[in-house]
């Protein structure tokens, strides 16, 4: 085997030219211009990325365009960890070690207190798909926008002489509406950053000592608050267009919060259009698709959860009975939802992704099915 050497002694003024690697000038001149167009090429690819990337980031806004990265490198199940000391586990209800860390810290996700509302012909930023949860005390009529709630999950305001927290979870896609009125006094709730079975738990800010309280238990889990639940308030999730053509002389949480967000667009998009989880929950059922929309209804211990497409046109009402309590489910074509009517006290109700609801009511029936659990 022949060695070609291509380094020579310093003493020596031989020149190395193509010619001493076994290749012609001539040979030597194409690959040089073999090298140089892909050079070229390679260059004009990168000009074009990024000018795709830039078209893209202009189009969706950096922030949209960097949470759909965010969310499409998600793994399927984050590992716990223990939650922030911020709070007094001593009396928890739930083991330290489920809690865990959404992301945000305390009040990085700012909840909104004393909103401003705007009758609906000044309410330009809404479109008629956009969905709604509906307040209603008397005749008066309210209207939150979920594409709000993305930013804020939590609006503390004041519905006739009721003060209420207005609740929303992206991760579970859980409406709930709270009478804020508790045993030990009316509370402000704030978002703080921590997380069991992938949903938000709230706690009662400005009060002495802080109490965690979880969204789907309705119910304190840590500090004083432990155990004290919290009494749900009716409520309803329609779109836009539905609702304002129900109540025309309702109102509408506006979009000047005094926080710089963009409304227009949600950062969770992505994460509803993939069936994984970005936070693991304690107790999975496979008996629905885990973000099939439900209405959960429960009184006591007993649960029964409605997929949306369970009613429809055909099959519009559907009266129940739940631990001896009469309520309805009604299919709304308008806005292709449900909604609970004529409930008896005790009867109480969320709109949540199955995974969730099944997580904190594990017992829970499926309208249309078989009764059992998996």
């Amino acid at each position: 085997m022949n060695v070609i050497c291509l380094f020579q002694p310093q003493s020596s003024n031989r020149k190395i030219t193509m010619n001493h690697l076994g290749i012609s000038d001539q040979s030597g001149d194409k690959l040089n211009q073999r090298f140089s167009r892909r050079i070229v090429i390679a260059v004009l690819c990168l000009i074009l990325l990024s000018g795709i990337l830039g078209w893209r980031i202009r189009q969706q806004g950096w922030q949209k365009f960097k949470n759909s990265l965010l969310f499409a490198n998600q793994p399927r199940k984050r590992n716990l960890q223990p939650p922030r000391q911020e709070f007094d586990f001593s009396n928890s209800v739930i083991p330290p070690g489920e809690i865990q860390h959404g992301g945000p810290p305390k009040d990085g996700i700012p909840a909104l207190s004393n909103p401003e509302f705007l009758t609906i012909s000044d309410a330009e930023y809404l479109k008629p798909d956009d969905r709604v949860i509906s307040v209603m005390a008397g005749k008066e009529a309210r209207a939150y926008p979920l594409k709000i709630l993305n930013y804020h999950e939590i609006v503390n305001d004041r519905i006739g002489e009721t003060p209420i927290a207005v609740t929303y979870c992206p991760l579970c896609d859980s409406s709930v509406v709270f009478d804020r009125r508790t045993t030990a006094g009316e509370r402000e709730f704030g978002v703080s950053g921590l997380l069991f079975n992938s949903n938000v738990l709230m706690y009662d800010r400005g009060s002495p000592q802080e109490s965690l309280w979880s969204q789907l238990m309705t119910a304190g889990v840590a500090g004083p608050g432990a155990k004290q639940k919290l009494k749900t308030f009716p409520l309803e999730v329609t779109t836009w267009k539905d609702w304002a053509s129900r109540y025309p002389d309702g109102k509408v949480l506006s979009d000047q919060t005094g926080h710089a967000r963009d409304y227009r667009s949600s950062p969770y998009q992505p994460y509803f259009e993939t069936p994984q989880l970005i936070f693991p929950v304690k107790h999975v059922d496979k008996r629905l698709p885990a973000k099939t929309p439900v209405l959960g209804v429960w009184n006591g211990t007993k649960a029964i959860a409605f997929p949306l497409n369970r009613l429809s046109i055909e099959n519009p009402l559907s009266r129940e009975t739940i631990n001896g309590k009469n309520f309805e489910v009604r299919f709304n074509p308008q806005s292709k939802g449900l909604q609970v009517l004529n409930a008896e006290d005790g009867v109480e109700w969320m709109y949540t992704f199955w995974f969730a609801w099944a997580a904190f009511h594990p017992q829970t029936e499926i309208y249309g099915s078989e009764k059992g659990t998996n």
